[in-house]
């Protein structure tokens, strides 16, 4: 009787050391390098024309590429054209029609403007949680909220200027299948210029640094595809 209980067990040792090694390079499929996508959603600008946070809002749209080190961690190259607008109507600042004048000015400035951005950033990304799809096996999560920093450049229509940017933000992040990823992505860019409104220092207040200057900030809805599988010969990831 003793003598088949140990049959039996040693056979269920050895399917299990057959069946792990099957498992584990079938999740490893799961496991890649890079992801490639976009996103659609929305923006807005803040300076002399609009001092209020996620008011007068426009469409934004994005292209990504991102490399993966690992579940933590990832670095994130996107290009993005973002609409930008803004006016002097229901501002409490007084905007003189020219501010470098001496005299006595009691003419307000009337204007508008409706632009766009085009940015060109490079974030780097640290997960909350180990991201991936297997959730048994390997403990990763599916879901993870995210914070990512970088830097950028921006081309401003209206202004016709090129300036530097550090884009800021978080996010959360959803493996929909093994190469399919959902995101929701939102980012604060602090310029250096203060002409992607077409005006600089309409006010008279001399800018320095980030000081004084133009920012905006993207919103988006991204669906990324994941690519390069680390471990391309096992199981032939699909």
């Amino acid at each position: 009787m003793l003598k088949r209980e140990k049959k039996k067990i040693i056979l269920a040792a050895i399917l299990l050391m057959c069946i792990m090694p099957l498992t584990a390079s079938g999740q490893e499929d799961a496991d890649f390098r890079m992801e490639i996508g976009g996103g659609v959603g929305a923006s807005f600008y803040l300076g002399d024309l609009n001092n209020t946070m996620f008011s007068q809002p426009s469409a934004a749209a994005s292209v990504y590429w991102r490399y993966l080190f690992d579940h933590y961690n990832s670095l994130k190259v996107n290009v993005t054209y973002a609409g930008v607008k803004g006016s002097t109507e229901d501002q409490d600042n007084f905007y003189p029609s020219d501010p470098k004048t001496q005299e006595i000015n009691t003419t307000p400035l009337k204007t508008k403007f409706t632009g766009s951005v085009i940015d060109l950033s490079c974030m780097y990304e640290i997960n909350f949680f180990p991201y991936g799809y297997y959730q048994d096996f390997f403990g990763h999560k599916r879901f993870t909220p995210f914070l990512q920093l970088g830097l950028g450049m921006a081309y401003a229509s209206k202004g016709k200027e090129v300036a530097f940017c550090v884009p800021m933000g978080v996010g959360v992040k959803y493996r929909i299948s093994k190469r399919l990823n959902a995101s929701f992505d939102w980012s604060m860019h602090f310029t250096t210029s203060d002409k992607i409104d077409g005006l600089q220092d309409p006010l008279g207040i001399k800018s320095e640094g980030f000081k004084n200057k133009d920012h905006y900030s993207i919103a988006l809805l991204t669906l990324t595809y994941s690519f390069s599988p680390r471990c391309p010969n096992c199981n032939k990831a699909k």
